[in-house]
């Protein structure tokens, strides 16, 4: 499909690993998100039945839906907050990501000084302002989320990146420069160039249990959480609103909506974003010779710099194992805007990262996978977050976070509820609240974008980093990504 040129260290790897020992790594691998997979689960909770008088409206229950309910009781404690989950609570992109809490609200610097260079230093300011306050708000409700501040390690994987990461941390108090021995001294991967630490920009959590603990607050606060009731309309009743719901009828004079990669119920926005498939594995429990190997004393997150990165972590399970998650690098778009369980299982992906993991860490042959898993999150083309009011100010919208949900969430989840104020704020008049990235097409120019799309970032990878001809036009219409 691509054209060639100068294989990258992750095309060798692909090339250079034993299909058998990707074979014997998937093997035992269960097709279920690790982070769901727990005996401590909650039970679902109750679905809608009849109608139901609210303030406040919410349809999804992950990240955003369950900031925005329980913030909202926070300013109000008499407001009554109603949540409409068409699953379970945190079953989707909030139970299925990394676990990465980033401050940046803009998909990184570069990113938000393309397509909102007069507010990048204050996006930053609230950004860091919103990571500090989820901490505080998961202290303040003792939400067990194994919220744990370590940072991130970005590290080079090609030669041509080594001074990409010089120049971007340089000046930079808050980043560390490693050269190759010192950041292989940290994490032992003869692929790792160089790196740049950062130990105050992400906080790594566990999935779902962010989500499970912020649905207990939200009930703690008087939330009424309605599980698998899927809202099918959205409807104008003068002073109301109306969502009709499977199981009954929820009616307030304020909705907010965080469906996200799921098609919006403002139909205007449905060409907005499209759902991307992310997927990850899961290692089992690492012995302790097995994690001497590797070192990563710090624990930190770590990214490489290609435009299909990785990501990887470590974890630590219930019963005090330690595990390794590596994700990202396939991001896959299926015709249509379609959104499929069928689609949370890619075996070619599957194969792909197991064969990246093993030439990454080579000490750690003998480790398998214990669970391998995807699942859709929202982009739109400025890769991040969009917002907007709708019906005189009753319905407030936010979606396109493209990875950035963990922390970027409550942000958005703050905007909605000022939004639905009524009242004019320092977020609401924030270009990035204004302003709404470009659509995409309907299909198949959509699909035959992506395609492209896709086909330009891997030259460039093999290419020293550098845009072609289709990279550079999206980028001078508005539609580029720069992290």
């Amino acid at each position: 499909m691509f054209p060639p040129g100068t294989p990258t260290s992750f095309d060798l790897a692909e090339r250079r690993v034993p299909a058998a020992l990707v074979d014997a790594g998937l093997g035992g691998a269960a097709p279920v998100p690790y982070w769901l997979d727990r005996a401590d689960r909650p039970e679902a909770g109750p679905r809608l039945a009849g109608s139901v008088r609210a303030d406040l409206a919410v349809v999804g229950a992950g990240y955003t839906g369950l900031w925005t309910a329980l913030m909202a009781k926070e300013r109000d404690p008499d407001r009554r907050v109603v949540v409409l989950e068409g699953g379970r609570v945190g079953w989707a992109a909030s139970g299925r990501n990394g676990g990465f809490c980033e401050f940046s609200l803009t998909h990184g610097d570069a990113n938000g000084a393309r397509h909102l260079p007069r507010e990048t230093g204050r996006l930053a300011e609230l950004g860091r302002r919103n990571l500090a306050e989820i901490g505080e708000s998961v202290a303040r409700h003792g939400i067990d989320c194994d919220y744990s501040p370590v940072g991130t390690l970005t590290v080079a994987t090609e030669e041509h990146q080594v001074a990409w990461l010089a120049e971007d941390s340089a000046g930079d108090p808050a980043s560390e420069f490693l050269d190759g021995p010192a950041v292989r001294a940290e994490v032992a991967s003869e692929l790792f160039l160089a790196g740049v630490r950062d130990r105050t920009g992400t906080v790594l959590v566990h999935p779902s249990k962010l989500a499970w603990g912020l649905a207990e607050a939200c009930r703690d606060a008087g939330v009424e959480i309605f599980e698998n009731t899927p809202v099918r309309a959205l409807a104008d009743h003068g002073a109301d609103m109306v969502l009709r719901a499977d199981g009954g009828v929820v009616r307030a004079p304020r909705v907010a909506l965080a469906t996200n990669a799921f098609p919006s119920l403002l139909r205007r926005h449905r060409l907005r974003t499209v759902p991307v498939y992310d997927y990850a594995l899961m290692t089992e429990p690492l012995t302790d010779a097995q994690l001497a190997a590797i070192g990563w004393a710090g624990g930190e997150g770590i990214a490489d710099l290609n435009n299909r990165f990785h990501y990887l972590r470590p974890t630590v399970d219930a019963a005090g194992g330690r595990r390794i998650l590596i994700g990202g690098y396939d991001a896959v778009y299926h015709y249509g805007r379609s959104l499929h369980g069928g689609h949370d299982q890619n075996p070619a992906t599957f194969r792909r990262l197991a064969a990246h993991f093993y030439a990454l860490f080579p000490q750690l042959e003998e480790v398998r996978f214990s669970h391998r898993w995807g699942g859709a999150i929202d982009t739109c083309s400025r890769f991040f977050s969009f917002f907007d009011a709708s019906h005189a100010g009753k319905v407030a919208y936010c979606a396109g976070f493209t990875g950035l949900g963990v922390g970027a969430s409550r942000f958005g989840a703050n905007v909605m509820l000022d939004l639905l104020s009524g009242e004019r704020t320092e977020l609401t008049d924030l270009e990035l609240v204004r302003r709404k990235p470009l659509p995409f097409p309907p299909e198949p120019a959509a699909w035959l974008g992506v395609r492209a799309t896709t086909a330009a970032l891997v030259r460039a990878d093999r290419n020293g980093g550098r845009r072609g001809p289709l990279l550079k036009a999206l980028d001078a219409v508005g539609m580029g990504f720069d992290s």
